[in-house]
């Protein structure tokens, strides 16, 4: 297993703590709430109804949780009514229009929810006394996408070919304004966090490679994979999960560090799609494959790679569980529920292991 010095999330500061979490009915929404209720935050959450069935909100009881509200982020004045509710100190953002392929079809829903939606948050936290810390989920699709061999850092150009990656490019550019127009000199700390490509149980969002995966070899169908020699820096929910947390808590105590933040693997461990469903197919115990030669489709890059030496270096962040270990535990996830397992339980565990992993470290 790969461990590495990451500090567990302090329970001393989050109990009893008034969290706002955007986009909680989502599969990274409904982790984030999963672990910030175990360490004894009061969170309440605003997000659209889940978007698929099933999903790991319901199957987790995640409204159990927390004060659960369904607003759609482009409203602006349902945003403010219920953020100034709230009363937060601690603000995760994670609400959005989350995929590559649904930016293509609808692009005006795309960039009202990534550019408009992200907006109304940081409008919403404007004058607000309580807030004190804004974490902002961009993605790691923000950067203008060369196709070079080399990651990128956060000093680099943003851009984005497909509507996806360009509103949330442009969401980045609305979080920066915010902070340097009025929540700097408020005293709220903003980051924005840019994440690699996640794998975790729970997550069944339509057009993702292990999501799409379960379902056909739960069917005892074929998947179908596009682009089997594209590279992303894959990695565990938990990873980012716990470095929103980590961050959230240093923007607090040290607002001078706000700004942007990639969160990822080590770059020696981007891999390609072959090599994560050869990985989740043996896990699994079976499953079919037909490959595709990558000319399927709208564009999309073909590598990607982040450098995540400030998140290491400022936030003493590091990749805690390396790519075998990610998708070992994911499709165990989903093979342990589909025999009956509670998902609630799943996470936990799951959440567990991750914070032993760091304690041994």
């Amino acid at each position: 297993m790969d461990t590495a010095p990451f500090p567990n999330p302090d329970p001393a500061f989050w109990r009893g703590r008034r969290v706002l979490l955007t986009g909680h009915t989502g599969f990274k929404g409904s982790w984030l709430a999963l672990w910030l209720h175990r360490l004894g935050a009061q969170i309440t959450g605003i997000a659209l109804p889940p978007a698929s069935t099933p999903n790991l909100y319901t199957l987790a009881r995640v409204g159990e949780l927390c004060d659960s509200h369904f607003v759609d982020i482009r409203d602006a004045q349902a945003v403010a009514d219920q953020v100034r509710r709230a009363e937060p100190e601690i603000v995760f953002h994670l609400a959005a229009q989350a995929l590559v392929r649904a930016g293509y079809e609808d692009p005006l829903a795309t960039y009202a929810a990534n550019v408009m939606g992200t907006a109304h948050v940081l409008d919403a936290l404007r004058g607000l006394e309580s807030v004190r810390a804004a974490v902002m989920v961009t993605t790691d699709k923000v950067y203008r996408n060369l196709e070079q061999v080399y990651p990128y850092r956060e000093s680099d150009a943003l851009g984005g070919h497909d509507p996806y990656s360009a509103s949330k490019a442009a969401s980045e550019l609305v979080i920066a304004s915010y902070r340097d127009a009025w929540l700097s000199d408020q005293g709220v700390a903003v980051a924005s966090a840019r994440a690699g490509n996640v794998i975790g149980g729970g997550d069944w969002a339509a057009d993702r490679l292990i999501p799409d995966a379960v379902r056909c070899w739960q069917a005892g169908d074929a998947l179908s994979v596009r682009r089997p020699g594209a590279i992303r820096p894959w990695q565990h929910v938990l990873e980012p999960v716990g470095a929103y947390l980590r961050l959230a808590e240093t923007l607090h105590a040290q607002p001078g560090v706000a700004g942007a933040y990639n969160f990822g693997p080590h770059t020696h461990e981007a891999a390609t799609v072959r090599q994560v469903i050869e990985r989740a197919r043996q896990t699994y115990g079976h499953g079919d494959v037909l490959w595709g030669d990558g000319t399927e489709g709208p564009h999309e890059a073909g590598w990607l790679a982040l450098e995540i030496a400030r998140a290491r270096t400022v936030l003493g962040v590091q990749p805690r569980w390396g790519l075998d270990v990610s998708i070992d535990r994911t499709m165990a996830w989903y093979r342990h529920n589909q025999e009956g397992a509670d998902a609630r339980a799943l996470c936990e565990a799951d959440i567990q292991a991750f914070e032993t992993a760091g304690a041994a470290s």
